[in-house]
């Protein structure tokens, strides 16, 4: 006999016109979401790798692995923006001053192949972590007097067109843990602040935690000494005494007036005579007999990696509101590399679909990014979208900054080319509003006062797309840990878009999620198990029920497995493929089978149009679908039906049709194909970690005609897999029915 699903959850309902116990899953023709064209909703990514590894990456074989897999649209990522770097999208170009300076790649037809670019750290920057490879360090706290930080003079008044005090820049210290300071040291270069003050903040992590604190103002006595005249790198020193001794962690440093003198590139540029710069900064203690204590580390050492000396101690954690982007020849990143323009345009690989290109913004100029599609279109490559930069909210940057930024390149951009689509602003994973310090009127919300900026500047018809990334987990999930994860991916993305419509974006600006996996861990062992696959089917499918554009698989290419620090016993990577050091491929993943199953059997052909429609299950297991369903009408007239089985247990399916004019159930022949642990399972054996067996999804053909009479179910899904139900009902049928009963153990 079967054991019920009403009776293990208590969550199903019993219907008498078909097998006892059954669990509903029904979808709607009145219900109708949104038609899609499969190659525009399903894309894939590339991005950055390895320095000398984008030949064999791009392989002609493994272009046709990549392409095989089915995906449409390509959406290209930029490493460089979470790295603190310029970009330099074609390696020919000028500098704004010889060998250094401001960039702008070169725009010309005539240029050569681009197949791959390169990335240059930046000499002023002030973070001393990124997002990226964390191989840089803040010049705030280096202990070298030459070196200095120097904000992005594209927020300043002469570019902005604000008041400087809407886009006041800052300096976060993060002493490690609450101290005593009665004095703080600020050795300012050119140019220098005017006007600034000092705050601690009262919360627990202004960083991570941006919403639950506030920034209260220290009460401060200055002594200035002017710096050396003869060297144009030194501006005053401020010796602030505190008035009453803070106890604190976390010190801001807010400036909103410049003194406009010019720092050590000259004055032949007005971006070096703009924003504030400043060499070093000391916090501490000074004790009765007059020594001063300083709380901060002065090191050349802040990532993961060295900066120019090995890393013992470390320095002092520092953060910027921005970055100044100038920069010289020396600078160029060696040890990895972005894909060139031409090598991907040229590839094959989003199937003829056009594609989404980046700008560099946070790090760049506009003329650098009017360059790149100069140069694209100059090429007759087809571009879908431009998006602006990349994570700000990763690269801590204020949404008045971001929004005055991506004002500035939109403006430059349509000026040439007003035809062009333009969004963002791209944020990195998050599974919750984003939020941000509180403004004056205690609003929290980044994409809130995002958009206010650009309504106030009567400028949100510039922001054509929203986009954003998604990488909800961790990565190191195992077991009922990881089963919840999965439960959970559905409602994730529901909350995700009511969050950025909640906080304003117009209904007729549509979302994009341009990047994506299971988690940002690039290493995690989640995306090669069959886990990972029923993540990407309820990622991509409830998101476009969600009424999100277009989703993308991040990453194509084949990149070998590594070792998870946070969970060492797990090898895997973000990829659908098992590869070698060198990119060969030895085996597709488990989320090569879900793309093909996503692409290739749930979804019509690439071009054609298929109808979504809503669906809804109440087969729940702690307060989550258990299983999940997402239909689509094909072109044809053909109902295709794909279920999300995150259960270790198998369900007996029945299939109705319901409308007014009664009860239908599938007609003929229905195909049945089903991905799960039957066909792969992944061994973890380190750097010999395998699928085995490693076989794709499988299909078979059920005869519908004993489940017409109402008492037998259509067919059963398999533990732990993702199926896809096909075939043909009445013309007049409005209503699909899928019943879902749980085999007895």
């Amino acid at each position: 006999m079967c054991m019920s699903l009403l009776a293990a959850t208590g969550a199903a309902h019993a219907d008498s016109t078909g097998p006892a116990n059954a669990v509903v899953v029904s979808v709607s023709s009145a219900q109708k979401i949104t038609t899609i064209q499969p190659w525009l909703a399903l894309g894939s990514t590339v991005d950055k790798e390895p320095a000398g590894s984008i030949p064999a990456l791009y392989s002609r074989q493994n272009i046709r692995a990549m392409l095989d897999a089915g995906l449409g649209w390509l959406s290209y990522r930029l490493f460089t923006e979470l790295s603190d770097q310029d970009w330099h999208w074609n390696p020919q170009g000028t500098f704004s001053a010889g060998t250094a300076g401001y960039w702008t790649s070169s725009g010309s037809a005539a240029s050569p192949t681009i197949t791959d670019s390169f990335g240059y750290r930046l000499p002023h920057r002030g973070n001393t972590t990124d997002q990226g490879n964390n191989e840089s360090y803040s010049r705030l706290d280096d202990g070298d007097p030459k070196t200095y930080w120097k904000s992005d003079p594209y927020l300043d008044s002469s570019f902005t067109g604000d008041p400087d005090r809407m886009h006041a820049q800052w300096v976060v210290v993060d002493l490690g843990k609450p101290q005593t300071v009665n004095e703080v040291r600020i050795s300012w270069a050119n140019p220098y602040a005017t006007a600034y003050a000092l705050a601690s903040w009262t919360g627990d992590d202004p960083i991570n935690d941006p919403a639950t604190g506030t920034w209260s103002t220290i009460g401060t006595q200055t002594r200035t000494a002017l710096g050396s005249a003869s060297d144009p790198a030194q501006g005053p020193v401020d010796t602030l005494s505190v008035e009453v001794p803070v106890n604190l962690r976390y010190l801001r440093v807010l400036m909103w007036q410049s003194s406009k003198t010019c720092d050590s590139h000259g004055g032949s540029d007005k971006r070096n005579c703009v924003g504030y710069t400043i060499n070093e900064l000391s916090v501490g203690f000074r004790d009765s007999a007059g020594a001063f204590h300083d709380f901060v580390h002065h090191l050349p050492c802040g990532g993961a990696n060295p900066g120019r000396q090995s890393c013992g101690d470390r320095q002092t954690a520092t953060y910027v509101s921005s970055v100044d982007p100038w920069h010289g020849a020396a600078d160029r990143v060696r040890n990895q590399e972005q894909p060139g323009l031409d090598l991907i345009a040229r590839s094959g690989l989003t199937h003829g679909a056009p594609a989404m290109y980046p700008v560099a913004m946070l790090y760049s100029t506009p003329d650098n990014a009017v360059a790149e599609i100069r140069y694209l279109r100059s090429r007759h490559y087809p571009i879908s979208l431009i998006e602006l930069g990349e994570e700000p909210d990763g690269q801590y940057t204020t949404p008045e900054d971001d929004a005055t930024l991506y004002l500035q390149w939109a403006r430059a951009i349509h000026k040439v080319y007003p035809d062009i689509k333009l969004g963002g602003p791209v944020f990195s994973g998050v599974n919750s509003d984003l939020q941000t310090w509180p403004d004056a009127d205690g609003n929290v919300s980044w994409l809130n006062r995002f958009l206010n900026y650009l309504r106030a500047h009567s400028a949100l018809d510039q922001l054509a797309f929203m986009s954003f990334e998604h990488y909800p987990f961790n990565g190191c999930e195992h077991g009922a840990a990881l089963q919840l994860d999965l439960l959970q991916e559905p409602s994730i993305i529901k909350g995700m878009v009511n969050a950025w419509r909640s906080d304003g974006l117009p209904p007729s600006v549509p979302m994009y999620i341009t990047e994506a996996n299971f988690t940002a861990v690039n290493f995690t062992q989640t995306p090669m198990l069959v886990d990972g696959a029923l993540w990407q089917a309820d990622y991509m499918a409830s998101s476009l029920t969600n009424g999100i554009m277009g989703v993308v698989y991040y990453q194509y290419e084949p990149v070998p497995l590594s070792q998870n620090a946070q969970c060492p016993s797990d090898w895997g990577n973000l990829t659908m493929f098992v590869a070698g050091e060198h990119g060969d491929i030895h085996a597709r993943g488990a989320q090569f089978h879900a793309s093909r199953m996503l692409t290739r059997v749930w979804l019509g052909p690439p071009r054609s149009t298929d109808d979504l429609f809503i669906a809804s299950t109440d087969a729940r297991k702690a307060g989550y679908p258990l299983i999940t369903a997402y239909a689509v009408r094909r072109a044809s007239g053909e109902w295709s039906v794909l279920l999300v089985n995150k259960d270790d247990q198998p369900h007996a399916v029945d299939v109705r049709f319901e409308s007014s004019g009664g009860s239908r159930r599938f007609d003929g022949s229905v195909k049945m194909t089903t991905f799960g642990d039957a066909q792969y399972v992944w061994r973890s054996l380190g750097r010999k970690s395998r699928p085995d067996p490693d076989g794709g999804p499988v299909t078979t053909v059920v005869d519908a005609s004993r489940a017409q009479e109402g008492s037998q179910p259509l067919c059963s899904i398999p533990a732990r897999s993702m199926a896809v139900l096909t075939g043909s009902i009445a013309q007049n049928v409005a209503t699909t029915a899928l019943r879902v009963t749980r085999k007895a153990p």
